[in-house]
């Protein structure tokens, strides 16, 4: 299977999405699987890993009710309150269902830079483990020391960089994103996606060349065993058409990593998410 391993649905108010400010207005709208579907078969991909856009447990079950529905939807990586006392009660409506394989929490619009060293926080990725459930960072440079930290306390649960740690590519600025992208690295059930990074990037501007140092960085810190294809779409699409931001990626790949296509493309992605190829 080609797996995306990074999109988002939703039916959009302002309200609940106040982060889609004027210059985004395109992104004003609803998007929803048969948007997801068009844009998939255009690039032959198999299907797609949708996570949440909204800090609700509601949304987390439209999206599993989505998933029963269309057979593209590979997996669901949702959210609930690990901040929460009853964090596992909140996981355990949720806990047979074969389509959540993770969970993740905004971080980096937490006010609190060292958020994910927060006890309670702690505690609710010490549950996660039980549930066989991963956990997507979403996270800014500054935030990768307390990411380091974080992983040492939790060696057997699986984690995920989205979008390679938003580095600044607009501003081709490299360190200290580099050196703690490296830390983070070194530690195996650490993974990374390569999504993300068109909007890290001047949004109408870029050349694909402008991302080759960064991934020249993240596949000699990752490998190519951990690693998996990502879009964020719809949210990529401010920048420009899914086809060429996946692209950038693909195109890659293709000439710096053809051996390695098969893992970066969907293996890798299936692995981690634990989704069956039937």
């Amino acid at each position: 299977m080609k797996l995306d391993a990074h999109q988002h649905f939703w039916v959009y108010n302002k309200s609940e999405y106040g982060w889609i400010s004027e210059e985004m207005s395109e992104l004003r709208r609803d998007y929803l699987p048969e948007d997801l579907n068009i844009v998939l078969k255009s690039i032959d991909f198999d299907g797609a890993v949708v996570v949440q856009a909204r800090q609700h447990v509601d949304e987390t079950q439209w999206l599993l009710e989505l998933a029963k529905e269309y057979d593209f939807i590979k997996g669901i990586v949702g959210w609930v309150d690990l901040n929460s006392p009853n964090v596992i009660e909140q996981l355990k409506l949720f806990g047979d269902n074969p389509y959540l394989k993770g969970i993740r929490h905004v971080v980096h619009d937490e006010p609190d830079d060292r958020f994910m060293l927060r006890e309670d926080f702690q505690r609710g990725i010490s549950a996660l483990h039980d549930f066989g459930l991963t956990y997507d960072l979403l996270i800014y440079p500054r935030h990768l020391p307390c990411a380091i930290d974080l992983v040492k306390k939790f060696p057997e649960q699986p984690f995920v960089l989205d979008h390679i740690g938003k580095p600044d590519i607009k501003n081709k600025k490299f360190s200290p994103w580099k050196e703690d992208l490296q830390r983070l690295a070194a530690h195996d059930h650490v993974y990374v996606k390569l999504s993300g990074m068109v909007t890290e990037a001047s949004w109408k501007n870029w050349r694909a060349e402008d991302f080759k140092d960064y991934l020249d960085i993240v596949f000699q810190a990752f490998g190519p065993n951990r690693i998996m294809i990502g879009s964020d779409w719809p949210v990529c699409t401010v920048s420009n058409r899914y086809e060429t931001v996946m692209g950038i990626v693909l195109d890659y790949v293709d000439n710096f990593a053809p051996e390695y296509k098969d893992q970066i493309l969907g293996e890798n992605c299936a692995r981690f998410y634990h989704i069956s190829s039937k």
